[in-house]
């Protein structure tokens, strides 16, 4: 088979059946090679930023995701959505159609390039970005492939493959090679009755769960662990959901002081921290405040694992809880269980508020559902909800790119075809790439689509120095009338009280198609999880005398080496006004 089909045929092995993008004519054969497949689609998409988001949310469901663009103009609209895959550890490949070889080695200033040519910037510009890379050529195309898929299966992340027009045609052997890798058998054994010991000679164990346990597709070892260990465990914001939140060692989320003093109770008073799959940032962990260094004690991660201190490499996550399971003794401990998620809804006739909106949305989420919640400020009321059985919640946490979640939606549903997908997302980040919602008619998808219009970006409106600024307002619209400009079958209403949301809920029940609510707010409004947040950042800032902030400055290198309080105030002080 040629370049292109050889590797489009790898990617649907590896479970890519959707391929995102837009056409141009240096990926023409690349396309072809999509729509040749029997097992293999094309999905155009409005740009090529919305359709790197789209392949991001297909990969979080479906394991791995791919966007094709082409060179220069296509590809580096889509780098913005690369690097955040990157940064959540989300395998989605770059495909991208180059011009051909002979253009390239002889320099020829073709169409999507510079005056001053360099055929391999846009490639240079990517490798930061990327766990591997490559650019094809007569006499690498296969090993080359091969080598990238390898990395792309083993690490999680991104990776790039820069195909020229003439390399796409070009014959190939088709010989299958495996991507897959293996523990280290004696790394394994090592590390496994370490943290084992460690745990059966422990008081005050506690697990923390996050969302690399859904990167590296160990969720049935982590499950197996928790049960057999009998540890109360909890999660960060990513992680919600890991585990049923009816178990009864369930602490609920970890907010450190900004809710649920049960689980931060146990993280503060543990002799004994179990992270797996632990992501480290400001908003998933909540300011960094926790009681023990990074990697300073049992830390499970997809490729490798802390314990005391010390890295074991090539070990599998899902080998080490494997591992572990089989060598733990049950603690049986038991907990007060902390009541999880929101009261019932108090349904009125008067304005809507965010403490009303979450609460409702928690009753309205069933079982197997799949809710994509925009970055900002809708995650802090989403989290704290009790989710059912196998619901799933996925955010954009560390890259909070607003305008994230509407296209991230589409991959979503394509991935998941079966399961209802619920998009909660606020109207300013919404503008960003609400053209997809075109596609989703187009592709006949129906998700639940909540857009939050609280009258501009609110999240920037509290960190700024004045709610008023204008740079934080946007151009209103009527998003309700919105989604029926396109070709589709759709439902629609505008929402501005308890009541009239309480019966568009209803009516999405028995709508066969998609429905798309605009929810009316008050622009300050907010849920309580954002106060408490910006109050307690606010009294921080106030409390520190400048003595005090400059030195904080001075200790403040990294965050993965000292978790103490000075680079958490250093967050406060620097940090939140440059928009964290």
């Amino acid at each position: 088979m040629n370049t292109a089909e050889y590797l489009v045929k790898r990617l649907e092995e590896l479970g890519v059946n959707d391929f995102f993008g837009l056409p141009g004519d240096y990926n023409f054969n690349i396309l072809y090679a999509i729509e040749n497949n029997p097992q293999t689609r094309w999905i155009g998409c409005t740009n090529e930023l919305n359709a790197g988001y789209a392949a991001d949310g297909y990969a979080r469901l479906r394991g791995f995701g791919a966007i094709v663009t082409t060179y220069g103009v296509g590809e580096l609209s889509a780098i913005n959505a690369i690097a955040g895959s990157m940064a959540e550890n989300v395998p989605v490949i770059s495909i991208v159609g180059v011009p051909a070889t002979k253009t390239i080695e002889n320099k020829v200033c073709v169409h999507h390039n510079f005056q001053d040519v360099n055929y391999y910037a846009c490639y240079e510009a990517h490798k930061p970005l990327t766990a591997a890379y490559a650019y094809l050529t007569r006499d690498n195309a296969k090993i080359e492939i091969d080598r990238v898929l390898k990395t792309f299966v083993r690490e999680r992340k991104p990776v790039y493959i820069a195909i020229p027009i003439d390399i796409a045609k070009m014959e190939i052997s088709d010989k299958v090679v495996s991507y897959d890798w293996s523990s280290d058998s004696d790394t394994l054994k090592l590390v496994s009755g370490k943290i084992a010991a460690k745990i059966n000679n422990s008081k005050k164990p506690v697990i923390l769960g996050d969302v690399l346990v859904k990167r590296y597709d160990a969720r049935i070892e982590y499950k197996e662990f928790v049960s057999k260990a009998k540890i109360p465990v909890t999660n960060f914001l990513m992680g919600t959901n890991l585990i049923d939140m009816d178990y009864d060692l369930y602490l609920g989320g970890y907010y450190a002081q900004f809710g649920n003093s049960e689980a931060a109770k146990y993280v503060n008073e543990t002799d004994c921290m179990i992270a797996v799959g632990p992501v480290y940032t400001d908003l998933n962990s909540f300011g960094f405040n926790l009681p023990y260094k990074l990697n300073d004690h049992i830390a499970i991660y997809g490729t490798y694992t802390y314990v005391e201190g010390v890295r074991y490499d090539n070990v599998k996550m899902s080998d080490v809880l494997e591992s572990v399971t089989a060598l733990v003794d049950s603690k049986d401990m038991s907990i007060t269980k902390p009541r999880i998620g929101y009261e019932r809804a108090h349904i009125s006739a008067g304005k809507l508020t965010s403490e009303y909106i979450y609460a409702r949305l928690q009753e309205f989420v069933k079982d197997n559902d799949i809710v994509i919640a925009e970055t900002g400020i809708v995650p802090h009321g989403v989290a704290p909800m009790k989710f059912p059985h196998n619901a799933e919640l996925q955010t954009q946490t560390l890259w909070g790119s607003i305008g994230w979640a509407t296209p991230a939606a589409l991959g979503v549903c394509l991935a998941k075809p079966n399961s209802r997908v619920i998009l909660i997302t606020g109207e300013g980040s919404h503008q960003l790439t609400a053209m997809e919602i075109g596609n989703m008619l187009r592709r006949g998808v129906k998700p639940v689509i909540i857009v939050i219009n609280n009258k501009g970006y609110t999240i920037e409106r509290i960190l700024s120095d004045s709610p008023e600024d204008c740079f934080n307002d946007i151009m209103q619209m009527n998003y309700s009338k919105f989604a029926r400009v396109f070709e589709g079958d759709v439902w629609s209403a505008k929402v501005t009280t308890a009541d009239d949301l309480d019966k568009a809920l209803k009516v999405t029940q028995i709508m066969n198609k998609m429905c798309y609510i605009e929810v009316c707010i008050e622009a300050m409004d907010m849920p309580k999880l954002t106060q408490d947040l910006i109050a307690s950042f606010r009294n921080a800032k106030s409390e520190v005398p400048p003595a005090q902030e400059e030195e904080c400055e001075d200790k403040s290198s990294g965050f993965g080496e000292d978790n103490g309080s000075c680079a958490f105030e250093t967050v406060v002080h620097k940090g939140f006004s440059e928009g964290i």
